[in-house]
């Protein structure tokens, strides 16, 4: 067995084979650049190298930079976790070179794997269903327009390097494709140094179902069901569950069968990947194999059992496979969920900054038998930075069937505290209450069909919004009693709590008067019922657990201005608590109207100008190109939202940008 493995990679990942090598008793080494100094995976490891700047192109991806780290700390087999340098066919040779041991696939395998295209081929002479599509390489935007039309809209256009939703685009029309080509192969070469292009037929109401396979050195190759990952935005996965709800027995044999087959042609070993996309009739075709760990490997891992980075460390160091595939057995489901810092109330795009406020979920088994798992790369106090991927954490649940799974999945998104940035947790919330999602009818274009207009927030019901308000009061009246025992303490002054209120939350005023009560409170509604409501929450508290009615929800708490802002299960709104005579007052201010900034075109992120499409004195057309905003490895195209005249253009190619920032503005 290794004595020292280095780790080629940074954050959760890097945190993740870390655990795994100690639980082993190997040492471990992590590598870090001027920005990860002090991160997690850092602080983890029994040794760190400092591998050079920021930007992976300068560190993470440099082989040289990797190979004399392992040779400065005599470091037997390296790891290289996923994306950077994971699927890189040269880096796993320059290791077998200087006698280290990869844990990894075969040079071999990542070369034919590593390219979409050849990729394609080989899975089809291997017997494995493929989409029709343009096999060769586009070599400009023209052509990418003439294969397209020839294939028949819509298409995907696709990195042939590389994977994780960069370099990929889906064109409806001829200016799509035309565009897309430019963008995917922006991306492509920024993210994997390879600008190579190819195009495909796009299966409609497609479902993203992969299968887990894992061989060894000797010719055992075996799979471990299958996960579906069709919830994404921007071809990226952001929740993936194990099993599928849409699988029968029959098409997951198969498509096992399939994955196999494919290994099995190129020689594979190490943990790797198949990846189908799935129509509406349980048709499947192949899409891509990732000769690596995936990031969603843990749902599987919580269904089988099984640690896959053991494996994989087991399987470099020779060891035969210590099962068969009828030993393998799929237990209960499992959910994860992307934590990602971006913001789902500006479309998902990128935030950045100081975590102040990182508390995850305890984790492990629960008292009605679920488990909850947190895989992380971050720390209260740390930054998010702009030159990496934005995923904070993977968060993870396990139950004997799919709803519970779901159900203690959306308890544990209530228990996760993340503040100092924006982030997607109440975006996981809503798509865990959704019908759609419940019932498990999912496809690709989820989110999109979903949330046409974007993401704006959960609209509590009426019921919710009862429950707030009932929150609300609570919170209120026991900062009233803790303000109250202080001036009862002064000698000349006291003061008493009103037990009549006016709670307003999402536009609905609720008339109530609260009174203490020996198990908490009781809040009697003008309009409706009784409610209880007990809570250990003190001032100053941003987190806890408020039993209404014998029904426990983790609420965050924070003041906003004069009111109160409550955020559960999606739900974000701001409850104002008042007598009933201020009340009465309120309803007579008028409205706070926003800035009027439609003559404005503001940077949505931090981020790197890339290009600007357009000059002062353009006529732009509703939809048309603005400019480019490149921000952590994912190029954002800002669009016209209306005809108009461009009247200033404020910031210039190359120009670093803070939210908000000024681009242009038009007449």
């Amino acid at each position: 067995m290794f004595k020292k493995i280095l780790i080629a990679n940074r954050g959760e990942i890097a945190c993740r084979v870390i655990k795994t090598a100690k639980k082993l008793g190997i040492a471990t080494v992590a590598v870090y650049s001027d920005v990860d100094r002090d991160a997690l995976h850092v602080k983890m490891a029994d040794e760190a190298v400092h591998i050079g700047p920021p930007p992976s192109s300068q560190s993470y991806i440099v082989i040289g930079k990797m190979l004399d780290a392992v040779r400065a700390t005599g470091a037997d087999a390296v790891h290289p976790g996923y994306g950077f340098l994971s699927e890189n066919a040269h880096f796993a040779d320059a290791l077998k070179d200087a006698g280290v041991t990869f844990i990894g696939p075969p040079v071999a395998a990542i070369e034919a794997m590593g390219d979409k295209i050849t990729s394609k081929r080989i899975a089809a002479s291997a017997g494995v269903s493929t989409v029709p599509g343009h096999m060769d390489l586009i070599e400009d935007a023209d052509e990418a327009v003439r294969i397209a039309a020839s294939i028949g809209y819509p298409v995907m256009i696709k990195a042939s390097a590389g994977g994780g939703g960069k370099g990929m685009r889906i064109a409806w029309n001829e200016a799509g494709a035309r565009e897309g080509f430019q963008s995917s192969r922006n991306e492509a070469k920024s993210s994997f140094g390879d600008d190579r292009i190819f195009i495909e037929k796009f299966v409609m109401e497609p479902r993203h179902i992969e299968i887990q396979v894992l061989g060894d050195q000797h010719g055992n190759i075996v799979y471990l069901g299958e996960r579906e990952c069709s919830i994404q935005r921007r071809n990226q996965k952001v929740i993936e569950e194990a099993p599928s709800s849409f699988l029968d027995p029959a098409t997951r044999k198969a498509m096992g069968e399939q994955a196999v087959a494919l290994a099995r042609e190129v020689g594979y070993f190490s943990a790797g990947t198949v990846e189908f996309i799935v129509d509406g009739q349980r048709n499947f075709y192949f899409l891509e194999m990732n000769t690596r760990l995936q990031v969603e490997h843990p749902v599987t891992e919580l269904v089988t059992g099984l640690d896959l980075v053991e494996e994989m460390i087991q399987i470099a160091a020779g060891e035969k496979l210590r099962f068969t595939q009828d030993e393998v057995k799929l237990k209960g489901w499992a959910i994860e969920s992307r934590l990602y810092a971006e913001d789902p109330y500006r479309n998902f795009l990128p935030s950045m900054g100081r975590l102040t406020r990182y508390r995850p979920p305890i984790e492990g088994r629960r008292e009605d038998g679920t488990i909850v798992r947190n895989d992380t790369g971050v720390f209260e106090g740390g930054e998010i930075s702009m030159y990496y991927d934005p995923m904070i954490a993977k968060l993870c649940t396990w139950a004997p069937d799919r709803i519970s799974a779901i159900d203690a999945m959306s308890c544990a998104l209530d228990d996760f505290e993340v503040e100092g940035i924006g982030h997607n947790l109440p975006f996981l919330s809503a798509v865990m209450a959704q019908p759609r999602f419940r019932e498990g009818r999912l496809t690709t274009a989820y989110i999109a069909e979903e949330f046409p207009g974007g993401f704006s927030g959960v609209e509590p019901d009426d019921a919710h919004a009862r429950m707030l308000a009932v929150v609300a009061a609570f919170i209120n009246v026991r900062i009233e009693r803790r303000a109250a025992r202080i001036s009862g303490a002064l000698a000349h002054y006291s003061r008493s709590v009103g037990k009549d209120w006016v709670v307003m939350v999402a536009n609905r005023d609720f008339a109530l008067a609260i009174a203490e009560d020996e198990a908490g409170d009781i809040v009697a509604f003008a309009d409706g019922p009784n409610l209880s409501i007990s809570s250990d929450w003190l001032p100053g508290a941003g987190h806890a657990i408020f039993v209404v009615d014998g029904q426990p929800a983790a609420v965050t708490v924070s003041l906003k201005g004069s009111g109160l802002r409550l955020r559960w299960r999606g739900i974000d709104v701001t409850a104002f608590v008042r007598s009933p005579r201020v009340a009465e007052l309120a309803r007579l201010m008028p409205a706070k109207l926003p800035p009027d900034t439609s003559k404005m075109l503001r940077c949505p992120m931090p981020g790197v100008i890339t290009s600007l499409a357009v000059q002062v004195g353009d006529t732009v057309e509703a939809g048309q190109t603005l400019a480019t905003v490149e921000a952590m490895k994912m190029e954002n195209v800002l669009r016209a939202e209306r005809r108009a005249v461009v009247k200033a253009i404020a910031a210039k190619a190359g120009v670093s940008l803070a939210v908000d920032e000024l681009i242009m503005e038009f007449e």
